[in-house]
């Protein structure tokens, strides 16, 4: 089986356009404000995706389909990491992302919206290798 991981490539394509683009703008700027919600916005998205397909991944290692589909966000990455398609280093760095979604979705502002951009260089990256071994064909 391969799982399909072109939807969440293409937000992690988006995210990095509106990342360059964000670094051209100044920050008095109304695209600046754009471009950092487009971010944020796809941090948000792109995390949903990788959550989503992850439980579809792990299917053969656990008992039931139903068994992986049970599994909230951060035990997706825990029993991930427990199986080795994702290393103990990025389990946590994905748990830090999650804490960090969970105070954006409640606590939007500039702080919070700022403080995203700073995760988002190191987070492109932990994506962009999650939807390799996402899309890497396994037995069902």
């Amino acid at each position: 089986m391969k799982l399909n991981t072109d939807f969440m490539e293409r937000c992690i394509r988006t995210l990095e356009a509106a990342l360059d683009r964000i670094q051209a703008v100044e920050a008095d700027d109304v695209a600046y404000d754009i471009f950092r919600a487009a971010c944020v916005k796809e941090f948000e998205i792109i995390q949903e995706q990788c959550g989503i397909l992850l439980k579809k991944r792990l299917r053969p290692f656990l008992a039931s389909n139903w068994q992986a589909d049970q599994l909230a966000f951060k035990p997706v990455f825990r029993h991930a990491a427990r199986y080795g398609l994702v290393s103990v280093e990025e389990c946590e760095r994905w748990l830090e992302y999650r804490d960090h979604r969970n105070n954006t979705a409640h606590l939007y502002g500039d702080a919070f919206a700022e403080a995203t951009l700073k995760l988002l260089p190191r987070f492109v990256v932990d994506a962009r290798h999650l939807a390799a071994i996402i899309a890497e064909p396994f037995d069902d």
